[in-house]
C-alpha cells in the first residue's frame, strides 16, 4: 500500500491490518527478512493508530467545553444491557 492510500485507511482497518500482523508473526512461520517487514509495517500501523486516537481526544477535549472555554466534566453511564454484556464477557 501507498502512503497516499494508508493516510485514507479507516483507524478500524488499520487496528485489523495490526491485528491480522501480530497473528502471523505470532505463528512463527515466516523468514526473518518477513517477520522483519511485518514488524516495521506493524509499528507503522500502530503509530497511525496512536494518533489517531490521540486527535480524537483532542477533539472530544474542545467539544466538552462550555461557552468559556472550561472543561465540562459528567459522570459516564453505561447503559444497562452494556454492563451486564461487558461483566459476562470478562468472565
Amino acid at each position: 500500500m501507498n502512503n497516499g492510500q494508508e493516510q485514507e485507511r479507516t483507524f478500524e482497518a488499520s487496528l485489523e491490518a495490526l491485528e491480522q500482523i501480530v497473528r502471523q508473526l505470532e505463528n512463527g512461520d515466516l523468514s526473518l527478512e518477513k517477520s522483519l517487514e511485518l514488524f516495521e509495517q506493524g509499528i507503522r500501523l500502530s503509530r497511525e493508530c496512536q494518533e489517531r486516537l490521540s486527535q480524537a481526544e483532542r477533539r472530544i477535549e474542545v467539544l466538552l467545553r462550555d461557552s468559556q472555554g472550561r472543561p465540562v466534566t459528567a459522570t459516564y453511564k453505561e447503559p444497562a444491557g452494556e454492563a451486564a454484556n461487558n461483566r459476562a464477557s470478562e468472565d
